[in-house]
């Protein structure tokens, strides 16, 4: 089927290109008249602090508990206090002029009840606004901006936090660095700029359209620039990788001197495009498999990448054969065009690295897992988190605002806990909400509790209760448990009840969500690729060894995370200014992620071992056969993805730097260690037994035929390669 999708996308190149162009225009068509991303603030339903926040939009009309949110820093010049006549007029003016704003719903004033310091030098507000932060205007921000620069005019310190000030992930120079490596690889690899530019054009062209996609469903599906950023991350990769496979597939078929393109594109697609169509099937189930986390964020953020995936597939199996129409001959490389029949440097290179492998199986093998296995250490202590201001670089003027406020007032005033009481079944709502209110000043490691804001019916009430540590601190998700541990007695007590909330609460319930999903997800993946790997190779062992070898670069991929991110090893190098917790998401999105790409590796360099195999070789020559076809293309694509996702790890988003570094390291050790070396060491020491399956299970299992068997039973077989590792 695929081959005669391959022939006919050849034959009708004209009509093909001009569908896929079609698409491009009307996506973007639609991106024009599109909302856009939304918020992106996560959202966690069934967590106490997710409920916390309904509770107030609830009773609290029009308080919008997700709208944006900024903190104005004022610091009195040096030997003068805030409250002074001129420095006190100053403040006021200032806030006057962002309480003008069209979307500023309240502005709080520094005051003594806790929002200037005990020197009575420095002081800060609070001002909320109606909307959520992706819709605060480039108007609002000029506004607040415009009014710290009014009191630093005046001879004040002012700096300036919270989620208004969030604006759009960019891309960088770094990012689109990665595209150039990407399109060195290529050329190096094909020894033709028409193949190389084939396989970065189609890649690009079908990045596009899923990006663009996801700008047009955003608005709807509330999806935010995340998402579309992991979908052009992962969309560009996979895309230049499975291009890159069907072209150097046709290339080797017409190698063989089948002189007849068509049949040779035909051939491409469906040996190579087999190959993409269930790399890509498991990387799109395990990126959909996100969505059964409970995260709605996460999910999204799958189902985009997802997406992207799946564009760049069909875009393998039928633009890249319907280009190659147009360019029969030109892809091949001038060595080949001239006559020779293949590259013997490379061709060595591979042939001394396998033979290797397998005089030393047993040394390199142990080697091999005894090395990610130390990488991977770090990965134990791994603590999960939503870094903030604290690891923006102090040229920002957010981190300047969190570094005051945590020197005059205690790391706690940057993170404060929402306290929200529900006292409607209480005799005196008031008294009992003061219950609440002395229960939770009481409390170890919180410094100090706001006075109760009560809503119009007088029945609800929040409270501000500040920790003695910061936001990311493992004392202050302590000190949330033990606040819910006290709840029982007192609100038997005083007839409530309460719920600890607010942005620092609600990542301290976001990390322990995803702490308890990430097993049962590993899980379900694990189960899911010996499943497809079975059907695949119908091999009992390969399966086993495949997800064996995942487990091991994704506890690599993670200890590196830790050990950058949270111990700060060579943290300089990626513009990460401080040591924080990883972000929750992370690792489970990173799961997702790197399982497919781990798929995807070991489909296509073990179905060249299992297609030798097949054709008569033993075990031992066709470990060598498949490595020759597959390994030159194997390094390229993983080259590529390590420079595409590495070039990300220089992004702004904090979740993007983290994924693309995380991404780049995973694809180095998952690529370089476990496919082209631990691959072929195993099943050399399995020998024969590596292909065993029962009988019973070969005639229960589909068939799948990735390989192309089919396909080469309608022309003579060539004569298959046994004496290599002889000579």
């Amino acid at each position: 089927m695929l081959s005669r999708l391959g022939r006919f996308s050849y034959r009708r190149r004209w009509v093909v290109v001009a569908l896929w162009l079609l698409a491009l225009g009307g996506a973007v068509l639609l991106t024009t008249r599109a909302e856009g991303p939304v918020s992106a603030r996560a959202t966690m339903p069934g967590v106490e602090s997710q409920q916390a926040f309904d509770l107030i939009a609830e009773r609290f009309p029009g308080a919008a508990a997700d709208g944006a949110a900024a903190t104005i820093v004022f610091v009195a010049p040096p030997g003068q206090a805030l409250t002074s006549a001129a420095n006190a007029k100053t403040v006021e003016a200032v806030l006057a002029t962002v309480s003008g704003g069209a979307q500023v719903s309240r502005v709080v004033p520094p005051s003594a009840d806790g929002t200037i310091s005990a020197d009575g030098s420095t002081g800060f507000a609070s001002v909320s606004y109606g909307v959520p932060s992706a819709e605060v205007t480039e108007e609002s921000r000029a506004a607040l901006a415009g009014a710290v620069e009014q009191a630093r005019g005046a001879g004040l310190t002012a700096e300036m936090s919270g989620s208004a000030l969030k604006t759009g992930t960019r891309m960088s120079a770094m990012e689109l660095a990665g595209v150039a490596v990407a399109a060195v690889v290529l050329v190096m690899t094909f020894g033709s700029l028409v193949a190389a530019g084939l396989s970065l054009l189609t890649a690009v062209l079908g990045v596009a359209i899923s990006f663009l996609g996801v700008w047009v469903v955003a608005g709807p599906l509330g999806m935010a620039i995340t998402s579309g950023m992991l979908a052009l991350m992962l969309g560009l990769a996979v895309g230049i990788d499975y291009a890159m496979f069907v072209v150097s597939r046709f290339r080797e078929e017409r190698h063989g001197h089948d002189d007849d393109a068509e049949r040779a594109a035909g051939r491409a697609v469906g040996t190579a495009g087999s190959a993409v169509t269930f790399a890509g099937a498991t990387v799109v189930i395990a990126l959909a498999g996100l969505s059964v986390v409970g995260i709605p964020s996460l999910a999204k953020m799958g189902l985009a990448a997802a997406g992207a995936v799946v564009v760049a597939v069909l875009v393998a199996l039928t633009l890249v054969p319907a280009l190659l129409g147009f360019a029969p001959n030109r892809v091949l490389a001038r060595a080949h065009r001239r006559g020779a029949a293949h590259s013997p440097a490379r061709r060595s290179v591979a042939r001394s690295w396998v033979r290797l492998v397998l005089r030393r199986p047993l040394v390199l093998t142990l080697t091999g897992v005894a090395l990610l296995a130390a990488i991977a250490v770090p990965a134990v202590s791994l603590q999960l988190g939503t870094p903030g201001d604290a690891s923006l670089p102090v040229t920002e003027t957010q981190r300047r605002a969190y570094d005051l406020r945590a020197e005059r007032f205690g790391p706690g005033y940057n993170g404060p806990l929402t306290v929200v009481v529900d006292a409607r079944g209480a005799a005196d709502p008031r008294a009992a909400v003061a219950t609440v209110a002395d229960s939770v000043r009481a409390t170890g490691g919180v410094v100090s509790v706001s006075k109760a804001t009560f809503n119009q019916r007088g029945d609800t009430a929040i409270l501000t209760a500040v920790p003695s540590t910061g936001p990311t601190d493992e004392r202050t998700e302590k000190l949330v448990q033990t606040l819910r541990a006290a709840r029982p007695g007192v609100q038997a007590a005083g007839q409530v009840r309460y719920e600890i909330t607010g942005s620092t609460a609600l990542d301290i319930d976001m990390a322990g969500k995803t702490r308890s999903a990430l097993v049962p997800y590993v899980a379900v993946v694990i189960g899911l690729a010996v499943l497809l790997l079975l059907v695949v190779f119908r091999s009992v062992w390969i399966p086993v060894k495949a997800a064996l070898g995942f487990l091991l670069s994704l506890f690599a991929a993670l200890g590196v995370i830790v050990a950058v991110f949270q111990w700060g090893w060579a943290a300089d190098l990626l513009g990460v200014e401080q040591t924080g917790p990883v972000l929750s998401l992370m690792p489970i999105l990173l799961v997702g992620i790197v399982f497919g790409l781990a798929m995807d590796y070991e489909v296509f360099l073990v179905s060249r071992m299992r297609e030798a195999h097949a054709h008569g070789s033993p075990a031992r020559d066709a470990i060598v056969t498949g490595f020759q076809r597959s390994s030159t293309v194997v390094v390229a694509a993983a080259v590529i993805m390590i420079a595409v996702f590495g070039g990300f790890a220089a992004a702004d988003e904090p979740l993007i730097k983290m994924v693309g570094l995380g991404l780049a390291c995973a694809v180095f050790f998952d690529a370089f260690v476990v496919r082209l070396t631990l691959v072929p060491a195993v099943l050399h020491l399995l020998g024969e037994r590596a292909w065993w399956l029962p009988r019973w299970l070969d005639r229960v299992l589909p068939r799948v035929d990735v390989e192309g068997e089919s396909l080469n039973r309608q022309r003579p077989e060539p004569e298959p390669v046994h004496a290599l590792s002889a000579r």
